[in-house]
């Protein structure tokens, strides 16, 4: 004890029944909520049946769910947290924040969702319900998923039962993320370019189509 008005005090040592301040930690005088983060991507085809899979299972949720959903061309859903497009940041924000992270099977939207060390539960479009204009997002996703780089879900029950996993327990659907790892990003996605046309030459006698490659704020994306 000091007892001279004006003398500084020395911080006191923290005792044994302080707890210690953790990284991410929740605020908890709020309700914890799963952070769900669910990208369409910015191609021009709606994905309907991704944005309608994901509505019934977030009504039928109980649990509280901190939600945001990127549904670029498709019809927006009556569901708080829905947004048409994010920009670079913002995407990378939500990437960030986020427990699980839900998407469309794009090779620069699913690195990305593991360099911020997400496994990414994938569901690819499918070009005969009009979702793309070929099928690289099924070739590709289905070759992650058998390698297990992704957790892919092409029905609605596996998504059902992969959020509900992740609901339960967020870390099942975690990896050691690298968000400095930016130069081996860029290369791994001039390496998923080839691999996608490789694939889409192998199914089908049609020449494959050229992709469409996006130079936004540093980072390529294969549409």
């Amino acid at each position: 004890m000091t007892g001279e008005t004006g003398t500084a005090r020395r911080p006191q040592p923290r005792t044994a029944a302080e707890p210690a301040r953790l990284p991410r930690q929740r605020d908890s005088s709020a309700v914890a909520q799963l952070r769900l983060l669910v990208a369409v991507g910015t191609d021009k085809h709606p994905f309907d049946r991704l944005v309608d899979w994901l509505a019934r299972w977030h009504a039928q949720a109980t649990e509280s769910i901190g939600l945001t959903l990127q549904h670029g061309h498709t019809n927006a859903p009556p569901l708080s947290g829905a947004v048409p497009f994010l920009g670079h940041d913002a995407l990378q924000q939500a990437m960030a924040d986020a427990d699980l992270v839900v998407c469309h099977g794009g090779p620069a939207t699913i690195l990305e969702a593991r360099r911020h060390g997400h496994l990414p539960i994938v569901v690819p479009r499918d070009p005969t319900r009009g979702e793309h204009v070929d099928d690289h997002q099924l070739l590709f996703a289905r070759r992650l998923g058998a390698a297990g780089l992704v957790a892919l879900c092409e029905t609605r029950e596996a998504l059902h039962d992969a959020l509900a996993a992740g609901l339960a327990d967020p870390s099942r659907y975690a990896v050691a993320a690298d968000p400095e790892a930016h130069e081996a990003r860029r290369a791994a996605v001039a390496r998923v370019g080839q691999i996608v046309d490789d694939l889409v030459a192998r199914s089908t006698p049609r020449p494959p189509r050229r992709r469409s490659w996006r130079l936004r704020r540093g980072t390529e994306e294969i549409r």
